[in-house]
């Protein structure tokens, strides 16, 4: 069976579709490009499907990899079998192929090879046979003392040792005993001795037992990570060997002569030796497996919500990183967001020093023309925000809590420092935060997805599947939202459809030595960005003052003739075309249909006309917190107040109420009826009234509820 027909039956999709699918990604196509501008080769597949074949894709043919490597390995040792070769050719998973290796892959010295090599494989084979004969007799003749073999018990050890590694190594067997794992292995966990004080954050695990298959990702890793720290010992096994003995009997024991006793104590040696410990292993994987993929989904969700948060939008920003005792980093930002000037003030240090902050920040604003202000939350936020309040300034302006996660990983890097190499890391730091209010994803993509803190466990889970996963993110949101060639970062081109880093460096060294770009066209001009380049990034890519108005809609450039011959059906211009909603509608896209121009596509160009380059993100609303409670110390059980969801887990959402302490709303208070996933309910930054059920001031825990 072809790739695309196996990936098509998993899926549930058309042959075709993922033929075609298949062509492009191989082709080098990405897959925001496939998803929007070759809808008919696809038919219409999104993202998120285009993302599973690729995935899908990349697994079967390391699969076939390993298939290969296998059948060369067995042929080297002249054990490849007409009905071996056609077992390992048919097997459908890593699991399944490497249990058909098992008994052919080289290995360290076992108890079982060490008995072949004292040469009593013939007693094995002999005993294994089952039949009425003098076990004592038998084994007598493979009494060799040169070889270690002195009594007759020696030879029986040493023959039920080679039984038992026979069937751990049985293919079949091993897939009995998976499947008795798979319906009543116990994930449990114990505490290890005289760990009871120092592993105190794990007290709830120092007793547990659950349904492995049944226990969620959150718990695993949980469970998972005390084992790591040296403080719970973890087990996944079912509670009794009894049905594992009794089915592996079943398969290897038959009659009642003494040799069949000697299988049956080889079969429970080799279950309990060999064959429990490495499917205990395979499970302990398996669930690790299970609960990254979780964990990563999560993660991922609340990227994507964090990276479409709405965007201020082109205004003069005012942004505080506020501080106690080194005062507030303070910068003053134009409406791309270069800097403008910096200086620190000092409010908490004396009511002097109070008033001359005051003076100050009304001085900048009047100076620069702020438009709004945007304040770190971390340590002294609020207090800093209490500050900005008691300002008199000559026009309406809105102060904003602004989010710090990251801002200190993105101070230090080497973006920041090629950014700004001439201060230090306080101003770079205030100068993120006041971007991020003006366009979160523009600012977001200079940080390690890893340092933005949305996500649960992010340090456990399976590094490179998490990367690939954050990076498909950030490309989706980029792409999605579209990139003003003039303006955007390097760091934020190299997240456009075919860019890269390297041809990101080319786009910016271009524009700083030729100008700003005045067409789509232009870039073709960029050393080292051909064809292929310039088809995965054009449609992406705005230039907002261009003479051609299409260079400012996600219209592809290869879609241009197109309108300008639908316009001139319509004897009017393009210009004319996108800005009247009557000519629009005398368009019949029918007759516009081509063998790779569709429906799909034609209606996609008309959404364009209407709306061009919209960005998707929600419109930017103003938040604020209570101004009477600032501490944790503030909180009562019962109080009703605002709050922004910072993020979203599996087991419920933590949300901000302004007391440098996120609270949890468990999964079970989120809404009055069972939730089965948070984000059903929530979405990352969203604004929330939560009654507070409990405060532990002792382990700085607050509990939430959205059931007011």
């Amino acid at each position: 069976m072809s790739y695309a027909s196996t990936i098509a039956e998993q899926l549930n999709l058309g042959t075709r579709q993922v033929e075609k699918t298949i062509e492009l990604l191989e082709q080098g196509a990405t897959v925001p490009f496939i998803a929007r501008y070759r809808k008919e080769a696809t038919g219409s597949l999104n993202e998120v499907q285009i993302t599973t074949i690729r995935d899908l894709l990349l697994r079967l043919k390391e699969l076939d990899k390993r298939r290969e490597a296998i059948l060369s390995s067995v042929n080297e040792q002249g054990k490849l079998t007409p009905e071996l070769e056609k077992q390992i050719l048919a097997a459908t998973n890593m699991t399944e192929l490497e249990d058909l290796y098992l008994p052919y892959k080289p290995k360290r010295r076992t108890r079982a090879t060490m008995a072949v090599e004292r040469g009593l494989e013939p007693l094995a084979n002999e005993i294994q046979k089952q039949y009425s004969c003098h076990l004592d007799q038998l084994a007598e003749k493979y009494i060799n003392p040169e070889k270690g073999v002195n009594t007759i018990d020696d030879a029986l050890a040493g023959a039920r040792d080679i039984i038992a590694e026979r069937v751990s190594e049985n293919a079949q067997a091993r897939n009995k005993v998976r499947n008795l794992f798979r319906r009543s292995a116990m994930l449990s966990s114990k505490v290890v001795k005289n760990k009871e004080e120092e592993g105190g954050k794990f007290e709830s695990w120092f007793d547990w037992k659950e349904n492995a298959m049944r226990a969620p990702s959150h718990r695993i890793l949980a469970l998972f990570r005390g084992e790591e720290e040296g403080v719970l010992r973890v087990h996944v096994m079912p509670e009794s060997d009894d049905p594992a003995y009794e089915t592996l009997e079943r398969q290897f024991v038959s009659g009642r002569y003494d040799s069949s006793e000697q299988v049956r104590m080889a079969v429970r040696d080799g279950y309990k030796r060999l064959l429990a410990p490495s499917i205990e292993t395979e499970f302990y994987n398996l669930l690790k497996e299970k609960a990254d993929k979780e964990a990563i989904r999560v993660f991922a969700e609340n990227l994507r919500q964090l990276l479409l948060a709405p965007p201020f939008g082109q205004k003069r920003i005012l942004a505080i990183d506020p501080g106690f005792r080194t005062g507030c980093k303070t910068v003053c930002l134009d409406a791309q967001g270069q800097l403008l000037h910096n200086e620190t003030i000092y409010p908490f240090t004396s009511v002097r020093e109070e008033r001359a902050a005051i003076a100050k920040l009304e001085a900048l604003v009047e100076a620069f023309h702020i438009e709004a202000i945007a304040i770190g939350n971390g340590t002294a936020g609020r207090e800093t925000e209490e500050v900005v309040k008691r300002c008199h300034f000559k026009g309406k302006l809105i102060a904003v809590m602004v989010s710090e996660n990251g801002a200190s990983v993105y101070s230090a890097s080497d973006v920041a420092r090629r950014e700004f190499p001439d201060y230090d890391v306080t101003v770079r730091g205030a100068v993120s935060i006041g971007r991020r209010l003006m366009d979160p994803l523009s600012e977001l993509v200079k940080i390690d997805p890893k340092s933005i803190g949305v996500g649960q466990y992010q340090h456990d889970v399976n590094q490179k599947m998490l990367q690939e996963s954050l990076e498909d993110v950030v490309v989706s949101c980029v792409n999605s939202v579209g990139v003003e060639l003039n303006t955007a970062s390097r760091e934020l081109l190299s997240y456009v459809s075919g860019i890269g880093p390297a041809l990101a460096d080319k786009i910016v060294e271009y524009r700083n030595q030729e100008g700003p770009f005045e067409s789509r066209s232009e870039l073709k001009k960029v050393e080292r960005l051909g064809d292929k380049a310039f088809e995965q990034c054009a449609g992406f890519l705005r230039v907002r003052e261009s003479d051609n108005p299409l260079d400012r809609s996600a219209v592809h450039p290869e879609r241009y003739a197109l309108v300008e011959r639908m316009a001139k059906d319509a004897g009017t211009t393009v210009e004319q075309l996108m800005a009247s909603k009557e000519l629009r509608q005398k368009i019949k896209i029918e007759k516009y249909v081509t063998a790779d121009c569709g429906l799909p596509t034609l209606q996609d160009i008309m959404k364009e006309l209407d709306k061009p380059g919209l960005d998707p993100r929600a419109r930017f609303e103003v938040f604020e917190f209570d101004k009477n409670v600032t501490r944790l110390e503030d909180l009562k059980e019962g109080m009703i107040l605002p709050g922004i969801v910072t993020n979203i887990t599996a087991f419920g959402a933590f949300v901000d109420v302004g007391v440098h302490q996120d609270g949890l709303v468990h999964i079970s208070q989120l809404a009055n009826r069972r939730v089965a996933d948070p984000n059903e309910v929530v979405h990352l930054h969203q604004h929330v009234k939560v009654k507070v059920i409990e405060v532990d001031l002792r382990r700085h825990r607050i509990s939430l509820s959205m059931k007011l």
